[in-house]
């Protein structure tokens, strides 16, 4: 992962998800662009909302770990047709909670920043707590720095 100013905090609150297989799993699916897997777009999410949540003294922790989780859907969506996609936009998000049930016991408030973090693409599933809301905003902002190719700008010591 890359060097941030409060990388060790973060991990303490990782670290038991990260050494799942399921996890380490996400290393071998690709996100947005080439080159930047699923794991690599969450654990950015997941820093990024950490921090946020951090400062505004909400549950970072929870912030942390949902967003860690918030795609572990564990498939290659990019090799689907449009159908296809359309379902995974919609619905990959309850794959993501599946799977993270199956592997973890979550809080209330991680549970909410899986199933939300894709509102309002999927509308049926609206924020239940501001840390779902801030992962949702990161996930978002993330997605574009991986598409505008901005990463290495945002991922500076800092």
């Amino acid at each position: 992962m890359w060097e941030f100013k409060l990388k060790r905090e973060y991990e303490a609150q990782v670290q038991d998800l990260e050494r799942c297989d399921a996890v380490q799993a996400m290393r071998a699916f690709p996100q947005h662009v080439k080159g930047f897997s699923t794991h690599d777009h969450a654990s950015l999410v997941a820093y990024s909302s950490f921090r946020i949540c951090r400062a505004l003294g909400l549950d970072a922790r929870a912030a942390a770990r949902g967003g860690l989780l918030h795609d572990m859907f564990l498939y290659n969506w990019m090799e689907y047709r449009s159908p296809i996609r359309f379902d995974h936009m919609l619905n990959h998000a309850r794959y993501a909670l599946e799977n993270a049930r199956r592997h973890f016991t979550l809080t209330d408030a991680e549970e909410d920043i899986i199933a939300s973090h894709m509102w309002p693409a999927n509308p049926f599933r609206f924020y239940r707590c501001w840390e779902a809301f801030i992962v949702s905003c990161m996930d978002k902002l993330c997605t574009a720095a991986e598409l505008l190719h901005l990463v290495p700008l945002i991922t500076r010591a800092g």
